[in-house]
C-alpha cells in the first residue's frame, strides 16, 4: 500500500530537527520508490545576490530521500546519511523548488537515490544529488 502525503507529512513533523522543520518543506507527493517535496521561497534561505543556499538545497535533498525510503518501507525507519554528493546548475531566485528522490537501489542495509531540484516556475534543472543511506532499523 502506498504511503499518503499526509502521512509521509507526519514523518517530517516527527523525526527531523527544529530548523530543518524551518525550511517549510511539504510533501506533494509520494510512490513506492520516491517522493516529490516543495521547498518554498524565501528571502531568509537566499545568499548574497538573491539565490537559494546551497546549504537549504542539500537539506532539502537530504529529506526528500528519507521520505521515499520511508515511502518503499511503508513507514519511517532510523537512517542515517552515509554520501552525499551535489551538483549545483542554476541559481534559483523567486520560486519554490520541487525536489524528487528516486531510489535507485533499496537493501536491507542501504539504499541509494538520485534526487533532482527543479525550479518550480521555469521547471529548470538547478541542482542533482546522489545520496547512500545506512538502514538502522
Amino acid at each position: 500500500m502506498t504511503m499518503t502525503t499526509a502521512e509521509a507529512d507526519k514523518i517530517l513533523s516527527a523525526n527531523f530537527a527544529p530548523w530543518v522543520l524551518d525550511l517549510g518543506l511539504t510533501v506533494e507527493a509520494v510512490g513506492e520508490d520516491r517522493a516529490i517535496l516543495r521547498l518554498p521561497w524565501s528571502d531568509r534561505l537566499a545568499r548574497e545576490g538573491g539565490g537559494l543556499s546551497g546549504q537549504a538545497l542539500m537539506a532539502a535533498a537530504d529529506t526528500a530521500t528519507v521520505v521515499a525510503v520511508s515511502a518503499a518501507r511503508g513507514a519511517f525507519v532510523p537512517m542515517t546519511t552515509v554520501q552525499q554528493s551535489t551538483s549545483f546548475q542554476r541559481a534559483v531566485t523567486g520560486s519554490d523548488v520541487l525536489i524528487t528522490a528516486v531510489l535507485t537501489k533499496l537493501g536491507r542495509r542501504t539504499a541509494f537515490a538520485d534526487v533532482t531540484m527543479t525550479d518550480a516556475e521555469s521547471g529548470g534543472l538547478a541542482a542533482h544529488a546522489s545520496t547512500v543511506y545506512a538502514l538502522l532499523g
